[in-house]
């Protein structure tokens, strides 16, 4: 059986490229098929299949500002040939879902979410506050609109979606009329584990720097509640964060997975403070025996229990999550209770429920849709 990946970009490990690293080992002969791949930043996992990238790779500065070509996405994704592939899995959270696959073919998409900022996140990307009135209303709000439109209506070359959780099953539902399995992401809990070591007194986000990730709501509220915050990741936004920031912010920039554990074990809580499709930071921080303070919508109200490990705060506002770092450094939390909390979460169950998934697809007749 030929096998193809399709995901939209390769420029970095996050969550996104651990699924794909997962599906990399379910088919060590797959092909994979990205908008951009920046050679090197993803692992040897991922770097050792055959690679095949769309144009958009091969245009000006494209593998670094390639989020400036979005407009030609949709255009980019379908001139990839499938014709040679039984088995098509997408690994979505832009156009990687609308590639298009020969009919003999059954395309699985495991969706992140819903394009975002041409859904429910446009303001936070390209609202007035962003890009200025008139360009939001004149050029972005045009452009988006027309790429959610593409964006519903190619949802019908998935045969079977497959999310990363119920939030994301329900948007998935709403925006493209379509029932959703969820199967939530791997984490590895065998590497994120417990240390002996005495957290210190400050909080830690783990974050691409994005605008959806509200990364500027952290610094304000630990301004608030006069605690330090250390930052890891790095993105579009870190400019516009280092001037928010005060003394009290740390920018760490990117590090590799033993000094994030390292940080992990070291924090009073880990935060996150925007609304996540799902959230795998929450579930390594607990892994490693930290609580975590999230706003209670999205994802992290099925990862974190409140009181238990950890705190979720109910608006997305400076004093709402002030008052939740306040409360988190009162409580008292066991460990051992947070790490088996999160083993529930491990790569191992989530390889043997996508194999479940797939094998079922696979099995059902010709023309099934889910």
């Amino acid at each position: 059986m030929n096998v193809a990946l399709v995901h939209d970009w390769l420029t970095g490990m996050r969550g996104g490229e651990r699924v794909l690293e997962e599906l990399c080992g379910l088919y060590p002969a797959a092909d994979i098929f990205t908008l951009v791949h920046a050679r090197g930043s993803v692992s040897p996992a991922i770097e050792r299949h055959r690679i095949s990238t769309s144009f958009i790779d091969r245009l000006p500065l494209g593998r670094h500002y390639y989020r400036h070509y979005l407009p030609l996405f949709p255009f980019a994704i379908e001139q990839f040939d499938l014709d040679a592939y039984d088995l098509v899995l997408s690994a979505s959270h832009c156009v990687a879902k609308s590639v298009v696959t020969p009919g003999r073919a059954r395309h699985l998409c495991y969706c992140f979410s819903p394009m975002r900022y041409a859904w429910d996140q446009f303001d936070a990307y390209f609202g007035p506050e962003r890009v200025g009135p008139l360009a939001s209303r004149l050029l972005y709000g045009p452009v988006m609109r027309r790429l959610a439109r593409w964006d519903a209506a190619t949802a019908s070359r998935v045969d079977r979606f497959v999310a990363i959780s119920r939030h994301v099953a329900g948007r998935i539902g709403r925006y493209y009329n379509r029932v959703a399995s969820v199967v939530y992401p791997p984490v590895n809990t065998v590497f994120y584990h417990p240390a002996p070591v005495e957290p210190g007194g400050h909080f830690l986000v783990v974050s691409a720097l994005v605008p959806y990730k509200r990364i500027d709501l952290a610094i304000t509220a630990c301004a608030r509640a006069g605690a330090h915050l250390r930052i890891v990741g790095d993105g579009p936004e870190r400019p516009r964060l280092e001037r928010l920031a005060g003394p009290g912010v740390t920018f760490l920039g990117r590090l590799d997975d033993t000094a994030v554990r390292d940080e992990y074990r070291q924090a009073l809580a880990v935060l996150l403070p925007g609304e996540e499709d799902f959230g795998i930071v929450p579930v390594e921080a607990m892994a490693c025996g930290r609580p975590v303070v999230a706003l209670g919508i999205g994802g992290a109200t099925e990862t974190v229990i409140d009181g238990d490990t950890g705190v979720l705060f109910t608006e997305s506002t400076t004093d709402s999550l002030a008052a939740a770092l306040g409360r988190v450094a009162t409580l008292a939390f066991d460990p051992a209770r947070m790490q088996a909390h999160a083993a529930t979460f491990s790569r191992e169950r989530y390889l043997d429920q996508m194999r479940a998934v797939i094998d079922e697809t696979l099995q059902a007749p010709a023309g099934t849709r889910w």
